[in-house]
């Protein structure tokens, strides 16, 4: 591990992930460790589209919580993202799973946790969940917690099926074609504290006018949400959050404020109980499409809901397993 960005106390290391059509590829897993003695519980975080793990204060709430906090920044996201890389592409969201069973292998095997929270935020979340069934029965992770997950289009149905069916065509011959798609910058600016937030991050890795949405890209999101709709299997514990409304940015709606500006908050609750067969759902009023970024009360609201969760099923003791 060497000094990370974010400062004192985080730490990174760069995970080799091979190469592919664009060169060479690798992710960073970022760490803090808890003070005094060692945790026997950790959580890994996977951030969402034009993101990056940045949040300090989502690792101070773990920390005090009693876990060491990771956070991966996916290849060709953030740290990993490398000048010879198209930003934030895939073809498949399964090219995400080496980094994940790397992080997974240092976290247990190498740092010694026998408690291990997922939490994904938007498609992270999607891709959390996809990994969390194909782990299933592997004993690799205790729990997921799923922060306004990507698990639908935000778009009506005519319009789903309609950019679907166009990326779906492009993607055999023009991979990384544009679409006429992406995530307005009003949320954004909503949150970074140069404009209407209280929040800093790195412009260049997460952009306000976002990265161009791909067609092989949003082919694979599409793929990995139908899986989803069809119904997983994770078996373990599952906590899906998301705001109580969604608002749409237009030029007439300018205020973002207090509720989900990217995706459709009722997808989210729609399709939650398809992940698993224990799954929760709580809705946060004034939420944010990145739920702990939201103002106050919201973002308390969304700790104190946490805590009782993880306290209830990730207990600092947890129960031995079944033989």
């Amino acid at each position: 591990m060497t000094a990370d960005v974010l400062g004192p106390g985080y730490e990174a290391i760069e995970l080799p992930m091979g190469r592919d059509a664009e060169g060479e590829v690798v992710a960073t897993l970022v760490r803090r460790r808890g003070g005094g003695d060692p945790s026997r519980r950790a959580v890994l975080y996977l951030h969402g589209f034009v993101d990056y793990f940045f949040q300090r204060h989502l690792a101070d709430f773990y920390v005090e919580l009693g876990f060491d906090f990771y956070a991966l920044d996916l290849r060709k996201y953030g740290r990993s993202l490398r000048p010879h890389q198209t930003p934030n592409y895939v073809e498949s969201l399964s090219d995400y799973f080496p980094e994940i069973d790397e992080a997974v292998r240092i976290v247990r095997d190498v740092d010694g946790h026998d408690t291990l929270l997922l939490n994904g935020h938007s498609t992270g979340g999607l891709v959390a969940a996809l990994w969390a069934d194909r782990a299933r029965g592997k004993g690799l992770v205790d729990g997921v917690f799923l922060n306004s997950p990507f698990l639908d289009l935000a778009e009506p149905l005519v319009m789903r099926k309609v950019g679907a069916g166009l990326a779906r065509a492009l993607r055999p011959r023009f991979p990384k074609a544009k679409l006429p798609a992406g995530v307005s910058d009003r949320y954004p600016r909503s949150i970074h504290r140069e404009h209407e937030g209280e929040w800093e991050f790195d412009l260049a890795w997460k952009p306000l006018a976002g990265f161009p949405v791909r067609a092989a890209w949003l082919a694979a999101v599409r793929r990995g949400q139908l899986r989803l709709h069809r119904g997983l299997d994770v078996d373990v514990p599952v906590l899906v959050m998301a705001s109580t409304r969604s608002v749409r940015p237009t030029r007439r709606v300018l205020d973002v404020t207090g509720a989900d500006a990217v995706l459709d908050v009722e997808h989210m609750a729609r399709w939650a109980p398809r992940i698993g067969r224990h799954v929760t759902l709580v809705r946060i009023e004034g939420g944010l499409h990145d739920l702990v970024l939201s103002a106050e009360p919201a973002r308390s609201q969304v700790f104190v809901e946490l805590a009782r969760w993880t306290n209830g099923y990730l207990p600092d003791r947890p129960a031995p397993r079944p033989s």
